[in-house]
């Protein structure tokens, strides 16, 4: 579990920092928005590859025993989980109704994963991600985040949501691949 921690400590603290404005301020500052971007991207991978070999090393330690519908539930989670990923880098009318689709698809990503697994690594790190979600968008709203003006015409919303279908699909075909359990 050590590469999983060493991860998340990484991942988390390099995703905080945006959070903490005069930190960041003053790193800009002194490296520069583009090395800081650099820095920031390289830091975050690295805590990415930590924690997805630190999961893959951890073990399972039984810690509760996941319900039934929560495997049910799962996957509807994940497509939505996954819509609002897209709906966050794509031009829609989804953040007309919410200033953080990214954070939303991550803290449903973390309930679905939380809802199929029961194990000590899968409950840090899921739980982690959907705590970091929720704080995000707390400390997003406190720094002002805005809902979107701007309104698109209904095929935008479509091609979002097929996005996130399609998306749902390659994931379901390569999430044995990836992370060594089949979802289906």
């Amino acid at each position: 579990m050590n590469f999983l921690i060493a991860g998340m400590v990484l991942f988390f603290t390099v995703h905080l920092i945006p959070s903490l404005v005069g930190i960041r301020s003053m790193l800009v500052t002194r490296l520069g928005e583009t090395k800081y971007q650099a820095l920031f991207a390289i830091v975050a991978m690295t805590g990415l590859i930590l924690i997805i070999y630190g999961k893959s090393q951890a073990g399972v330690q039984s810690i509760w025993l996941p319900p039934d519908w929560g495997t049910k539930a799962a996957p509807v989670l994940m497509v939505l989980s996954l819509i609002l990923l897209a709906a966050a880098n794509m031009k829609s009318n989804i953040k007309r109704f919410t200033r953080h689709p990214m954070l939303w698809g991550v803290a449903l990503w973390s309930a679905a994963h939380l809802l199929a697994n029961g194990d000590l690594a899968s409950i840090f790190l899921f739980g982690s991600f959907g705590v970091y979600a929720l704080f995000d968008m707390f400390s997003a709203n406190l720094r002002g985040a805005k809902k979107q003006q701007t309104k698109y015409p209904l095929a935008k919303d479509a091609i979002v949501i097929v996005a996130g279908i399609v998306a749902y699909g390659i994931f379901i075909f390569l999430h044995p691949y990836l992370f060594g359990v089949a979802v289906i």
